[in-house]
C-alpha cells in the first residue's frame, strides 16, 4: 500500500505545470503535497520541513533543477536525510541524462508522458526514499551507540588489559584510600623505549603480537593485588597501594623491570627484545594527597629521565598550591 502521507514538494516556475502535477498527486490520494514556484522558495520549504520526494522542473530561472539538486544534497548531508529527486524534462539526450545522474538526480519524468509516468514513479520513489532514510537513521543510531560504548569502555581491545580510563579511576581510588587509611599509593609507568624503532622494522600484526606478549609478561610479574593497565600505545601502568609507606619503593617492582628487559618475547617474526624504561611515582597522605593528573604528569616526566639513564627511577608529584 502506498504511503499517502508521503511528504512531496513540487517545484516549477510554470504555475499551470505545477498545478497539473499537484492535482494528479492529490487525485491519487496523496495528502502532503506542497508547491513552490521557484528553487529558492523550495529550499526554504525543505529547510522548514524535509520532504521525501522532490519533483522539479529541469529548466527554471534563477536556479535550474541541477543546481537545486546540488543544494538539496547539501541540506540532506547536514540533516542526515535523503530526498529522492525527480526532474521533469523534455531533454532526452543520453549526455544530458548522464550529467544529471552524476549531479545526484534519482529519476526523470518526460513532460510528454507525465500523466502516465508520475504515479508509478512516485510509488518507486516512496520505497527508495523510505529505505534510504531508514538506513540513515539506523546508521545514526549505531554511531551514537558506539559513542556511548566508547565513553564507558574500560578495556584495551588489543591486549585485553584495562585501559587509561580505568587506570585513572583506579588511581583516584588508590589515592583516596591512602588519604583515609594511611600508607602510600604507587603509580608505576612502564614505557617501551624502542617501540617506534620496532614499528619501522615489523608489520602491524607482529607489533600486535608484541603488545599482547608484553601484557602477558607484565601480568605474570606484578603482585596479585596490583592493577595493570595499558595507558598508551607503548605504555603500561601498574597501580598499587602499600599499607606501609616504607615498602613503596622501586625494590617492590624490581622483578618487573628485570623481567621485561632481560628476556626477549616470542612472535611470528622471531624473538624480539624490548627496552623498557620504568618510573615509580609514589604519594602518601603525610605529604599531601595529589590529584590523578599530578601523578600522571610526574610519572611522564620521570619516564623521560628513565629513558635517558636506562634505570628504574623514582619520583614524587608536585602538588599545586591552593
Amino acid at each position: 500500500m502506498p504511503n499517502l502521507d508521503l511528504p512531496i514538494l513540487v517545484v516549477d516556475d510554470a504555475k499551470f505545470s505545477s498545478m497539473v502535477v499537484g492535482r494528479t498527486l492529490r487525485n491519487a490520494g496523496y495528502r502532503d503535497v506542497r508547491i513552490a514556484n521557484n528553487a529558492p522558495a523550495a529550499l526554504e520549504f525543505i529547510d522548514q520541513r524535509p520532504v521525501s520526494v522532490l519533483i522539479a522542473d529541469w529548466l527554471m530561472p534563477e536556479m535550474d533543477g541541477l543546481e537545486l539538486t546540488d543544494q538539496v544534497r547539501q541540506q540532506d548531508e547536514q540533516n542526515n536525510h535523503y530526498t529522492y529527486v525527480i526532474l521533469l524534462t523534455a531533454r532526452e539526450s543520453v549526455e544530458a541524462l548522464s550529467e544529471a545522474f552524476d549531479r545526484g538526480v534519482d529519476d526523470f519524468i518526460y513532460k510528454s508522458d507525465m500523466t502516465k509516468q508520475l504515479i508509478p514513479r512516485i510509488f518507486a520513489a516512496d520505497r527508495m526514499a523510505d529505505r534510504q532514510n531508514t538506513l540513515l537513521r539506523a546508521n545514526s543510531l549505531l554511531i551514537e551507540n558506539n559513542r556511548e560504548l566508547e565513553s564507558s569502555n574500560i578495556i584495551d581491545l588489543e591486549t585485553g588489559l584495562c585501559n587509561n580510563r580505568y587506570a585513572r579511576n583506579k588511581l583516584g581510588k588508590c589515592l583516596r584510600q591512602a588519604e583515609s587509611r594511611g600508607g602510600a599509593s604507587a603509580y608505576v609507568l612502564c614505557g617501551i623505549r624502542n617501540w617506534q624503532e620496532l614499528k619501522r622494522k615489523h608489520a602491524p600484526s607482529v607489533m600486535s603480537e608484541l603488545a599482547v606478549g608484553i601484557a602477558r609478561r607484565l601480568s605474570h610479574l606484578i603482585r596479585p593485588m596490583d592493577s595493570l593497565c595499558r595507558v598508551g600505545d607503548n605504555q603500561y601502568a601498574i597501580i598499587a597501594h602499600f599499607p606501609n609507606s616504607d615498602h613503596c619503593s622501586t625494590t617492590a617492582f624490581r622483578r618487573v623491570f628485570d623481567g621485561i628487559n632481560h628476556k626477549a618475547l616470542k612472535t611470528t617474526a622471531g624473538y624480539i627484545s624490548v627496552e623498557a624504561g620504568m618510573v615509580l611515582c609514589r604519594a602518601d597522605a603525610q605529604n599531601g594527597t595529589p590529584s590523578v593528573q599530578e601523578m600522571e604528569r610526574a610519572a611522564v616526566q620521570g619516564l623521560v629521565d628513565a629513558y635517558e639513564t636506562r634505570r628504574f627511577t623514582e619520583t614524587r608529584p608536585e602538588l599545586e598550591k591552593a
